[in-house]
């Protein structure tokens, strides 16, 4: 969405206008709130707010599908190794006993 200059507010006006910035907000404009001419915060719809949260709440489970993908893939390629070896050899070359040449491998 892009901006127009009736959209950006300097704080000491949207104190003024709060009333008003809210209604423009709830009526589908989205403002910007500055503060020593840097922005601060963001004045949207409520309904809106939590239609973005849902988009991010959407994008981290597709996130999540997709490592769930990738390590299915590794599993399937032969790229695993146990666990508890490999956290035991991260613990061993963290207290310096193991060079990193004998570290965990590279996934493809």
């Amino acid at each position: 969405m892009a901006f127009t200059v009736s959209d950006v507010v300097p704080l000491t006006q949207a104190r003024a206008n709060l009333s008003e910035l809210a209604d423009q907000a709830k009526a589908g404009s989205e403002k910007i709130i500055t503060k020593n001419g840097e922005s601060y915060v963001a004045l949207i719809d409520a309904d809106r707010l939590d239609y973005y949260h849902r988009l991010e709440r959407e994008h981290i489970h597709l996130l999540l599908i997709d490592d769930a993908r990738r390590g299915l893939e590794d599993i399937a390629a032969g790229r695993t190794q146990d666990a508890d070896a490999a956290i035991a050899r991260l613990q061993k070359r963290r207290a310096g006993k193991v060079p990193p040449t004998h570290a965990v491998r590279k996934r493809d």
